[in-house]
């Protein structure tokens, strides 16, 4: 193994054990210290720092997601060699199938149990008679106070997240496990939009590679049960049209693609208050790029959105406020800081695996020996550290208090593309270790989504 070959490995076990310290410290913390991080349900054991609970189990389809991983890992080499439209059609359909099995471990209620719940989204989307009503009104629902206050998610979203659901219902989609398979399969689409968006900026090769640690990324465990899942893919897709945009080679398609690009990525803000950080992406990509005049067009198709809901009565700088005093009137007062502004980081550790930190590691290593300008490898570590990034500014926030290995699903999907510039040596281990995680997680824990 020659000297570069031993650093790199050195850099990215270092990155994997930052993961391993994290997630022990976080598990050991509430113990030795007595403090109540406000996680999980009662009746179960805890397991911090996830919202999750202590409860191993074995079921007739856990055999499922050990033989789709199985699959996917033995035909993988043969997909990445397919034409690039036939790899992104495989790069999904091998994602969606890795996210069902895991969710159907616990049957069909293993998709549709947390949309049956009153807290959730589809509750107050089946409850919603008149959109123009509701987008006027919603900011005087938001306080925990209000007479008909919305469900926790409702309140703690924009309204775009209800009306994804809204949607769903009018579509006469109402059966839970059918709710579940449509978030499913709009969220594993996400893996697509990321493909191009890094063959745009760093080649096909990169797009290439990365596909096999967005398919078996550990956090599909949460793709499978949470609408986070398709902010995930509305956020995918609006970086991957700016990419388009700012690469085209014709006004013709950097207009339309930078126009979608900002409808996109405007709506992404009224998904979830959180997801303005996906500026710092966003920016990444125009850096990489270095092209500025599409930015017109994507800021005029965001202002669009942006008019559109503030001219049906909502106000999203108003709405954060009242945001701001419910999520501390609710459960964020018995969550504290000091523990989940960096128990975070342990609970995503979880969501993006060790492979995720071992990526990281060696992103900030290849930009510290500073590759020419142009190289892959500068696009591919610059997009995962600003994933990273995103998430050190959110937990910094206060406003993410456990929950973000769902939360942060918009941003796992960029840092763990890091994992793409592993060497040979550790790649064959660490994806294994993806899907270890996964398993454990699935069969371990009783997750709340």
């Amino acid at each position: 193994m020659t000297s570069l070959d031993a650093r790199r490995t050195r850099t990215a076990l270092v990155g994997a054990a930052i993961g391993v310290v994290l997630v022990a410290a976080a598990m050991a913390w509430p113990a030795i210290t007595g403090i109540f991080v406000h996680n999980g349900i009662s009746g179960l054991p805890r397991f911090p720092p996830l919202h999750a609970n202590w409860s191993p189990r074995v079921t007739a389809t856990s055999w499922l997601p050990v033989v789709v991983a199985a699959v996917i890992l033995l035909v993988w080499p043969r997909v990445v060699a397919l034409r690039w439209p036939a790899y992104l059609l495989a790069l999904v359909v091998a994602a969606w199938s890795w996210t069902m099995s895991l969710a159907l471990v616990d049957g069909t209620d293993g998709l549709g149990r947390v949309f049956t719940r009153r807290g959730e989204y589809v509750a107050d989307a089946q409850a919603v008679g008149d959109v123009s009503s509701m987008l006027s009104g919603f900011v005087d629902r938001i306080p925990l106070d209000a007479a008909d206050n919305w469900g926790i998610h409702v309140a703690g979203h924009p309204p775009g997240a209800l009306l994804v659901f809204v949607g769903i219902d009018r579509a006469g989609i109402t059966d839970p496990a059918l709710i579940g398979l449509v978030v499913v399969t709009l969220g594993c689409t996400a893996f697509a939009g990321a493909a191009i968006a890094v063959r745009r900026l760093a080649g096909e090769h990169w797009a290439r590679r990365a596909g096999v640690w967005w398919v078996l990324l550990p956090a599909a465990v949460w793709v499978g049960v949470s609408g986070d899942a398709i902010f995930m893919a509305v956020s995918a897709w609006g970086l991957a049209l700016l990419a388009v945009a700012l690469t085209a080679r014709s006004t013709g398609a950097e207009v339309a693609a930078g126009l979608g690009a900002g409808v996109l990525l405007g709506a992404t803000v009224y998904l979830s208050y959180g997801l303005v950080l996906l500026a710092v992406p966003a920016l990444a990509v125009v850096v990489l790029a270095r092209r500025f005049r599409p930015v017109v067009w994507v800021l005029a198709g965001a202002l669009l959105v942006v008019a559109t809901f503030t001219a049906a009565g909502f106000a999203w700088w108003e709405a954060y406020g009242v945001l701001h005093e419910r999520y501390y009137d609710g459960v964020a007062a018995d969550r504290p800081y000091g523990y989940w502004v960096w128990a975070n980081l342990a609970a995503w550790t979880f969501a993006i695996g060790l492979a995720g930190w071992a990526g990281l590691a060696e992103a900030v290593r290849s930009l510290a020996h500073r590759p020419r300008a142009g190289h892959g490898t500068v696009a591919v570590s610059v997009l995962a550290l600003s994933g990273l990034a995103c998430v050190v500014l959110a937990t910094l926030s206060g406003m993410s208090k456990a929950e973000v290995e769902r939360i942060w699903l918009p941003f796992s999907l960029w840092a763990v593309l890091g994992a793409s510039l592993l060497g040979p040596r550790l790649r064959h281990v660490l994806v294994i270790a993806q899907v270890v995680t996964a398993l454990a997680v699935q069969h371990l824990l009783l997750t709340r989504w």
